[in-house]
Order: structure tokens, then C-alpha cells, then sequence
């Protein structure tokens, strides 16, 4: 910075915070004038405005207004002033802000043609540009994005024209939101686009790191959620080495996650945000956003009573700033969340309100006006208000023609309400056939598969709509065929193999090691394992985020349709059974197929039978630890249960016939070996028709390479693969045995890879929070869902013996993830595991008579049936 152009100190203070904050500080200790010491405070203020303590940054401004005042130029007061306006604004002082603001805008306007004020002193030509530049970042913030327009169509060519590069840029940046605001998501992109190009050759850190971010929120809007999150991530990285604590990142990352299915994780971040503006004692205006899309990360994780709180808060807030367009949009979501509050009573009132708040954000021109009319459609059926229903859903149903995916299927929804109201099958069947379609698309964009499981969840009211009709019909055969539509789809798309990436792998290899210390701490009690843990929560975050960035790849195949599915389903049965389960309004039914038909019956309360699951896998937690149990309390325990989940169904399943079950999500932890009419039969266990059909028909790999791994600190574990190894080796077979050290997860990658048989006998861990990182445990620490997602072919055949190794978590609609999952989707055939803690001991046996088996040439299932004993751990997953 120099004397002659003391304004580079303001240019400074978005390329290098950490400088300007020196420099102003410098400038200001060597007592120059007041015009240097007036933009001396003025790049405080700025730098506490954005990045710290909004008060702060107001009593800087307030002074450097002074300043410029007492210099004589009207310029420098005009520009400090307009500074502040947005500082007030942001505090939520709205009428002190706008007024700032206003006044700086009348003696911009103030200047003559030759280039002087009315007060005979010189201006700058772009200060009235400027001015009207940040007067338009007001009025978005307020939600005016009419008048926000207004200024910048007066600002952006004026800056262009005067060649104010970076101005110009933020000027073309802000136009992009506010267009995005009003739903013209191309326009947005191509200013975002135009503002990224102009920065390039620019020193300007900070406003390139904004134009990366807004290009994650551009590719957010199209649709694009793998790029928008590593943009967006780019963009963080930007910001953190320059120091500058961004919370419109905060809020577009929140966006990005919600769309993706991840609200507790939006929540979270949103939560997070909130605490560091606290203690930053930052805006007011930030404060307000975040807690709007808390409210809304809240109410998609299922938890109306916190988001009807944050919508509030937000709400009382808004209201305070006189941002009109903002405070609509939280009553939105407080009117949503006391919607969805379980028991809540349809009200007139709240109908009346509905209507009301639809009418006003129709005419703040806001994209989100369709939610409204869906709320007020679906309070007006609860009331049996026919006709205002179907004036409101005709009008939310209007948005499935326009706009992202995901709203679009929200339109289909709202159409399937109208058709479900009118009576009219064939348009209800077509608006939810219509509206899963979208989200299918929209879901072929990821290749993460946690992404792809989670963005079922949009799906779920349109496949009860359709199935409650179909079951209200008595058509159990297109039953069938509509809940498998959206059951476990996520492992009936050929898996999208990540990237060659070596930072990837160096994280995933940094996190055993981080898990393998944090082990050996906690066992010595050592002071590093809290730090220890914090590495490892970082190094997770890392590695999931990287993953959620993987695009998908293309669908695979033509969709069959519903008769050929079902047609297909039931001839591969032949003479065996197939038992699927689905809950319909909390009652349990069960789709008996078998002998070219499909059978429905009643199993009972749906709540009965997850009660029911959790009882049985606590006592046989106990039981575990028995080397007798009580056989009688077992038969007993298994009696409830089989009552629970199959009802009469389980007297009809055949004589021995060998049996695939297929249970929704929330049921696939069920011990199924221990109901009665399962002990002594072959049965497989499968996430849905159509994974058990593709597992089926899996390829038989070249050769038949056997490999057994053996974990650390196993009982009995050395015993275990030893005497299998001597099976195979009579046999003849190629076997390959990790052991004494050797069983670390790149040896096992390696050998496991395209194997016709693997067996881990290892330690596992499920992780409910987050089911990828369900790991076994190797010499050198954890071998996660994200490790197998990396074969290039799954083994044939997998054989888990360790405690829990066979549970995977329910999450989107009706999808799974886990280990299990990971190695399905890839083509594994079957598996073998457990559901519940498994005895070591007993369980050596198990494993000796069901290797035994499969080298004789029997199948996973059958093997598993003649081995199995009194044993009820363990169950065949896939296909048998």
C-alpha cells in the first residue's frame, strides 16, 4: 500500500484479510489524515462486518464516516456511509440500514454531468454505481428483489463501462442470486459464469472463492449435487487459508445436503454455523437464515417439534428486520412442521392460514409458492373440503411441468392426491409411476451409494398411495410388483466404482492407522485418545466427503415391466417360496409367492412386530454369553416372534420348501433363525425380489480360489480357519490363509478380489450413524464399507463369523446400508452372517458344517440349514 493510492488497502481487504487487518492497523498507529484514516476504518469495518464482530464493525464505520466528513471529500463520505447502511441492515436495524443506504444513493445521484456535486466538490464516476450495487444487496437480503433489480440494472452497466473489474464482478454475482431467488436458475448461472471469468486475472482471493461457491449453488440448482458439494467444498478450502469465516457457505452447503437426503447432517452444520456466529457476535441477518434452514433440515430429518422452534425463532427475527419475503418463507415451515406433529388435528384455522401464506408468496413471486398450496390441499382433505383441496393441489400439481426434479415430483404428488381424492386409479397409478420416475433420474446423478439410498425418501408417500390403492383393489400380484418399485433400489443399480484416487486411498489408510492408536490408547488409558478421536471424526469426515462427490453412471438396462418382473420372480421360485413383507398404514402384511401365484395375508401391527424384533435381539444378546441356553425359551421367544412378523403365513410356507425372505428395512435385523418354521429350513434373506433375482444370477468367477482371513484378538479364530483350510485343501482346492500379521486390508483387498469364496472370521462394528463405516477389524485397523466399495469384483461367496456383521442400518424409504450392502451391489452372490452377538465358541462348529457343505457342492442356504444346529445367529443374505 502506498501514499499515493491509499485505496489498495480497500481492494486488500477481500484478496488478503490477514494483510489488510496489519495494514489498516499500521495506517492508522502512523496518524495519517482523516481521508487515509477514514479508509483505514473502513476496511475494519468491512473485515468485522464479514468475518467477526458486527458491533464492532459498526462503531469502525461510524468512525470512518466522521472522518471522511472532516476530510471534505462528499465522495469518500458517500462511500463509507453506503458501507455502513449494509452493516446496520445486517445487525437488524432494517430502517437505520436503508436509510444509510438511501442517503448514500441521493448524493451519488446528487452528482452533475462534468463530474461535480452539487456542493462544487469532484466525485469518482463508479461511486454512484457502487452505492446502488450494495443498496441492491440490501433489498435481496430483505427479499425485495424487484427494487434489487432496479438498482442493478443501473449498476452493472455502469461498472462494466468504467471497466471496475472486481465491482462489477460482485455486481453480476448479486444479480445471479437475486434471479435465483425469483426461480430463473439459467440467467443466474451464465452472470455466475460471466463474474468467475472477469475474477480470474484479478488478486482478488475472496470474491474468487465466492465465485467457486456460486458456482456450487448454481450446480445445485440444476440439478448437479455431486459438483455443487465439491465446489462447494473447493470453495471452503478458499476461505479457510484466507482466514474468513463464511456463513452464506454455511447456508448453500445446508441447501446442498437437504436435496441430497442428508438432513441430520444439514442440521448439524446448520447448528454449527449458528455457534460460531454466536460467538463472533456476527449478523443478525445470518442468524435468521440459519436458523431457516435449520428449521427446514429439522423437519425433513423427522423432527417437526425442533423445526417448528428454529422456524419461529427465524420467523420473530425476520419480522424485526422487516424482511417480508423471508418471514412468509419461515411461516412456511412453521405451518408444515405443526402438519406433520403426529396426532395434530386438522384445523380450519390452520387451513385459513394455508391459504393466506399460499396467497402471499404468490405474490413475493416465490418458487416455493406450490409447498403452500400442498399444505392447504392436504389440510383441506383432512377437513373434507373436497373442493378447496382440489383447488389447492390443482395449483401445487402445476409445478410437476417446471424446475428441478424434486420439485417436480412434489407436483406429482400433489396430482396423486387430487386422483387419489377423485377416485381415478389409472391417474393416481400414472402421477406416482410419473413422480418416482423423476426422483430416479434424479438419483442416477449420484454414485455414492449412501446418496442413492438416502434420496428414496422423497419417494415414500407416492409408493403408499399407490399401495394402499392396491391393496384397498385386493391385487396382491401388482402389490407386489409396486413395492418392489422402490425397495432397496439402490443395490438394483450396477455400482459406480470411485475414482483412482490416491488422496482418497491415503485417507482411508491414515484413518486405520488413527483407528488402530486410538485402540491401543484407550486399552493403556493413555491422555492422546481424545485427540486420538478427533483425528479419526476428522479423517471420516474427509473420506465421506470425497465419496458423496463420485457422479453416477448410467441406469444399466432397460425397466421391465410389472407383469415381466413378477412373471420372472415367480418362475425362478420353482417349487420354493417367496415371503415378502410390506407394511401398508402400520399393519404387516405378508406377499406369499410360490406355485405361480401371489397371496396376501395379515401379519398384524407393524409397531407389534419391530417391538417384537427388539425383544428378541436383547435376550439373545443375553444369551449369547450362555454355553446351553434354554432351548424351551428360545422355541418361545421364536413362537412370538414368527406370530410378530409372518402371522398365518408361517403355517402356509410348505413342507421344507426352501424359502427367500424379504422384509422391509425397518425388519431386516429380525434373527430369523430363530422362528420355529425357519430353524430347520433352507432360507436366504434378501433386501428385495430384485436383488435376489440379480444375485441369482450372478457370475460363477474362473477357478475357485478360496481365502481365509483370521482377525485379531478372535477366540477361537486359529482353530477355526485352520480346520477349514484342511477342508479345502482335501479337496483340492486353491486356498489362500491371511493370518499372524498378514491379515491387513490391502492383503485383503488384494486376495479377496474376484475370490469365489471368502472368509473373515474378524471383529466387527456396526455404526448406526454411519452404516459405511461398519468395519472388521484387520492387524492394521478398520476395514470399512468404504474400503470394499473399492474392489474391482466382489467375492463370489462371503462368509462374515463375527458378532453383528450381517446388520445394516434402514434408511430413505426402504433402503439399506452396510457391509452387506456394500458388497451386493457389487455382485457378491451371497453371504453369510450374523444378526445378533454370535458365541465364538459355538459358533466354530457352525462354520466347519457349512464349509463343509458349500465344498460339496450344497448352497449357501442349504449348507447353512444342515450346519446350523440349535444355532440361530447366523443367516444367508442375498441368494442362497
Amino acid at each position: 500500500m502506498s501514499r499515493e493510492d491509499p485505496h489498495d488497502l480497500l481492494a486488500m481487504v477481500f484478496a488478503r484479510p490477514r494483510e489488510a487487518l496489519a495494514a489498516a492497523r499500521a495506517l492508522l498507529a502512523d496518524g495519517r489524515g482523516p481521508y487515509e484514516s477514514s479508509i483505514a476504518r473502513q476496511a475494519l469495518g468491512i473485515l468485522h462486518r464479514e468475518f467477526g464482530d458486527l458491533e464492532a464493525a459498526i462503531g469502525e464505520l461510524r468512525q470512518a464516516v466522521r472522518l471522511a466528513r472532516r476530510s471534505g471529500s462528499a465522495d469518500r463520505e458517500t462511500d463509507v456511509l453506503a458501507t455502513l447502511g449494509i452493516a446496520l441492515l445486517q445487525s437488524g436495524r432494517t430502517r437505520a440500514g436503508l436509510s444509510a443506504l438511501d442517503q448514500a444513493a441521493a448524493r451519488a445521484e446528487s452528482t452533475r454531468a462534468d463530474g461535480t456535486r452539487a456542493d462544487g466538490t469532484r466525485a469518482d464516476g463508479t461511486t454512484r454505481a457502487r452505492v446502488l450495487f450494495r443498496r441492491a444487496g440490501a433489498r435481496w437480503i430483505l427479499g425485495r428483489h424487484g427494487p434489487a433489480l432496479d438498482d442493478l440494472r443501473d449498476a452493472v452497466p455502469a461498472l462494466l463501462a468504467a471497466r471496475d473489474t472486481v465491482w462489477a464482478a460482485r455486481a453480476l454475482t448479486l444479480r445471479g442470486h437475486v434471479q435465483l431467488a425469483l426461480g430463473a436458475v439459467r440467467p443466474a448461472d451464465a452472470d455466475f459464469r460471466t463474474a468467475q471469468d472477469m475474477l480470474g486475472p484479478t488478486r482478488q482471493e475472496h470474491d474468487s472463492a465466492v465465485a467457486v461457491q456460486n458456482r456450487g449453488v448454481a450446480a445445485f440448482r440444476t440439478g448437479d449435487l455431486p459438483a455443487a458439494l465439491a465446489l462447494l467444498d473447493e470453495a471452503e478450502r478458499r476461505f479457510s487459508s484466507l482466514g474468513t469465516p463464511m456463513f452464506d457457505l454455511v447456508g448453500d452447503r445446508c441447501a446442498v445436503l437437504l436435496a441430497a437426503g442428508l438432513a441430520r447432517d444439514a442440521l448439524e452444520h446448520a447448528d454449527g454455523g449458528l455457534r460460531l456466529l454466536a460467538r463472533l457476535r456476527g449478523q443478525a441477518t445470518r442468524r435468521a437464515e440459519l436458523l431457516l434452514i435449520a428449521a427446514r433440515a429439522a423437519l425433513q430429518s423427522g423432527d417437526p417439534a425442533t423445526a417448528g422452534e428454529r422456524a419461529g425463532e427465524a420467523r420473530r427475527l425476520f419480522a424485526r428486520q422487516h424482511r417480508a419475503w423471508w418471514s412468509e418463507h419461515a411461516r412456511l415451515i412453521v405451518l408444515q412442521a405443526e402438519h406433520a406433529t403426529p396426532d395434530a388435528p386438522a384445523r380450519r384455522t390452520a387451513l385459513g392460514e394455508a391459504q393466506r401464506l399460499a396467497a402471499r408468496l404468490a405474490g413475493l413471486g416465490s418458487p416455493e409458492v406450490w409447498q403452500a398450496h400442498l399444505l392447504a390441499g392436504r389440510i383441506a382433505l383432512a377437513l373434507g373440503r373436497a373442493g378447496v383441496a382440489e383447488r389447492h393441489l390443482a395449483r401445487a400439481a402445476d409445478v410437476r411441468h417446471r424446475g428441478p426434479a424434486t420439485s417436480r415430483a412434489g407436483g406429482w404428488l400433489a396430482e396423486a392426491l387430487r386422483a387419489e381424492a377423485a377416485g381415478e386409479p389409472r391417474r393416481l397409478l400414472h402421477a406416482c409411476r410419473a413422480g418416482l420416475a423423476l426422483i430416479e433420474e434424479h438419483r442416477l446423478t449420484f454414485g455414492s451409494s449412501e446418496l442413492h439410498a438416502l434420496a428414496t425418501a422423497q419417494g415414500a408417500e407416492l409408493v403408499t398411495l399407490a399401495q394402499r390403492h392396491l391393496l384397498r383393489e385386493g391385487r396382491p400380484r401388482r402389490l407386489l410388483a409396486w413395492t418392489e418399485r422402490w425397495r432397496a433400489t439402490s443395490l438394483a443399480v450396477p455400482a459406480v466404482s470411485p475414482p483412482e484416487d490416491g488422496e482418497l486411498l491415503a485417507r482411508l489408510a491414515a484413518l486405520r492407522q488413527a483407528e488402530h492408536l486410538l485402540a491401543q490408547a484407550r486399552q493403556d488409558g493413555a491422555a492422546s485418545a481424545a485427540a486420538l478421536e478427533r483425528d479419526r471424526s476428522r479423517l471420516e469426515s474427509r473420506v465421506r466427503s470425497t465419496t458423496l462427490q463420485i457422479k453416477g453412471g448410467s441406469r444399466g438396462g432397460r425397466e421391465r415391466r410389472d407383469d415381466d418382473r413378477t412373471g420372472r420372480l415367480l418362475a425362478a421360485l420353482g417349487g420354493g417360496r417367496l415371503a415378502e413383507l410390506v407394511a401398508v398404514d402400520g399393519t404387516l402384511h405378508v406377499l406369499l409367492c410360490g406355485d405361480g401365484t401371489v397371496r396376501r395375508h395379515t401379519a398384524g401391527p407393524m409397531d407389534r412386530a419391530v417391538a417384537e424384533v427388539e425383544f428378541a435381539r436383547s435376550r439373545l444378546r443375553r444369551l449369547a454369553y450362555e454355553r446351553d441356553p434354554d432351548q424351551g425359551e428360545l422355541h418361545d421367544l421364536g413362537a412370538r416372534l414368527e406370530r410378530a412378523v409372518l402371522g398365518p403365513a408361517a403355517d402356509l410356507l410348505g413342507e421344507r420348501a426352501p424359502l427367500v425372505v424379504v422384509p422391509p428395512s425397518t425388519l431386516h435385523t429380525t434373527p430369523w433363525g430363530l422362528l420355529p418354521s425357519l430353524r430347520r429350513r433352507p432360507f436366504t434373506v434378501a433386501p428385495s425380489a430384485r436383488a435376489w433375482l440379480r444375485a441369482r444370477s450372478a457370475p460363477r468367477p474362473d477357478g475357485g480360489r478360496v481365502v481365509l482371513v483370521r482377525g485379531p484378538g478372535v477366540a477361537h479364530a486359529d482353530r477355526e480357519v485352520r480346520e477349514i483350510a484342511g477342508l479345502y485343501a482335501e479337496a483340492g482346492r486353491e486356498v489362500s490363509l491371511l493370518e499372524a500379521g498378514r491379515s491387513t486390508a490391502p492383503a485383503v483387498l488384494a486376495a479377496i478380489d474376484g475370490s469365489l469364496l471368502a472368509h473373515l472370521a474378524a471383529h466387527g462394528t456396526f455404526r448406526a450413524d454411519s452404516p459405511l463405516f461398519s468395519s472388521l477389524h484387520l492387524d492394521d485397523g478398520p476395514l470399512t464399507g468404504y474400503d470394499l466399495e473399492r474392489l474391482r469384483r466382489a467375492p463370489h461367496h462371503l462368509v462374515l463369523s463375527s458378532c453383528d456383521s450381517g446388520q445394516m442400518a434402514a434408511v430413505g424409504a426402504d433402503e439399506l446400508l452396510g457391509l452387506a450392502t456394500a458388497l451386493l451391489r457389487l455382485g457378491t452372490a451371497g453371504i453369510v452372517a450374523s444378526v445378533v452377538p454370535v458365541n465364538d465358541e459355538t459358533a466354530v462348529p457352525v462354520m466347519l458344517g457349512l464349509h463343509d457343505g458349500l465344498r460339496r457342492g450344497l448352497g449357501l442356504a442349504e449348507a447353512l440349514c444342515r450346519a446350523r444346529g440349535d444355532d440361530v445367529s447366523f443367516i444367508a443374505i442375498g441368494a442362497g
